[in-house]
């Protein structure tokens, strides 16, 4: 039987080179090693708007995204892209996996304090207890239902996000256990070496398309000027010996964003850069990226001006996905006993 993979990314913020290191360039290995595999790609817009959102700047966001994903090397011709909001299975699904979702459980997922605690001390006094919604503490819940929608086998996704592919396994067993096999447990599939990629300015937390230091994330579509003064600018550690260790966070950063743009291994570029200091280094590391940027971002404009190429991929994509999903809801359904 064929394997289903399946991952996301929200369209809001700007993509980074984390985002593909992440999860873009493991979902494109992914498509040219398991070419008997279904995968699909998504635009989680439903996920994007719970938080505060431009409307004209989200819809802008998904096509941006969208072409994003195939510069990067996704083929239409071998995974499916398309817009979480056009396939209207998934809050369907979300609905009903939220009446078999404990609330405790969604209390404790750690993504949902950390986000819930940063808006509040973002938000002004008065709306600190109006800034947190009830679909950002769900969010776990649709991300469930977007996976088990097409009996995903395993799901690209950073170190931080296994906690909720852990809760979507719970929620498909406990519904399992009631109502037969009706879904397939998913399991996470991450890069342990280059899964999280840090901020160039904070190597302890995790770069981030919503953080406030505008040094810290080397987007997609920064000019070269801008790489190469974010890397200039980029922290390091003390001493300037160039190793893959532990007590080098920085250093650490730097090697994996290197070896994953040149697709070579760290063991290769730590032998490289014996003897070298950060200067020297920083420098190369600039030119590797905005080489692999400025192939990237040709692809990239090259789709966002072929009038209804993108469109066309997108429909092609959501059609797929509505096909596979409404007989996933329609088991659902019969296995609760909704409908007539």
């Amino acid at each position: 039987m064929k394997k289903t993979i399946f991952s996301g990314i929200q369209p809001s913020g700007n993509l980074h080179i984390g985002n593909y290191i992440g999860a873009i360039k493991q979902w494109v290995e992914l498509q040219n090693f398991l070419t008997d595999s279904d995968l699909i790609f998504c635009i989680v817009d439903l996920h994007a708007i719970t938080v505060k959102q431009d409307p004209k700047e989200l819809r802008k966001k998904n096509r941006e995204v969208a072409a994003l994903f195939i510069a990067a090397g996704i083929d239409p011709k071998k995974s499916k892209i398309f817009i979480q909001s056009e396939n209207p299975d998934h809050p369907y699904l979300g609905w009903i996996l939220n009446c078999y979702t404990p609330f405790g459980q969604l209390e404790r997922m750690t993504q949902f304090k950390d986000k819930s605690t940063r808006l509040r001390e973002r938000s002004g006094e008065a709306s600190k207890q109006d800034s947190v919604t009830a679909g950002l503490f769900d969010y776990p819940v649709l991300m469930a239902a977007d996976i088990l929608l097409y009996d995903t086998d395993e799901v690209p996704v950073g170190e931080d996000q296994k906690q909720h592919i852990e809760l979507t396994r719970d929620i498909a067993e406990k519904f399992n256990n009631q109502y037969g096999e009706v879904f397939k447990l998913p399991a996470p599939r991450i890069i342990k070496e280059t899964a999280r990629i840090m901020s160039l300015q904070n190597p302890m937390s995790k770069m981030s398309k919503s953080d406030e230091n505008p040094g810290g994330a080397i987007n997609l579509l920064d000019s070269k000027d801008v790489v190469a003064d974010k890397i200039k600018r980029a922290v390091t550690d003390s001493g300037s010996e160039i190793a893959y260790q532990a007590d080098k966070p920085a250093i650490s950063n730097l090697l994996a964003i290197y070896s994953r743009v040149t697709d070579t291994s760290i063991q290769d570029l730590e032998k490289k850069y014996q003897g070298v200091g950060y200067g020297v280094f920083k420098k190369e590391l600039s030119e590797a990226v905005i080489e692999f940027l400025e192939k990237f971002q040709s692809r990239y404009n090259e789709l966002m001006t072929e009038d209804g190429n993108l469109d066309t991929i997108l429909d092609e994509g959501a059609e797929f996905t509505r096909s596979r999903s409404a007989k996933k809801v329609q088991q659902v359904k019969d296995a609760v006993g909704l409908g007539r």
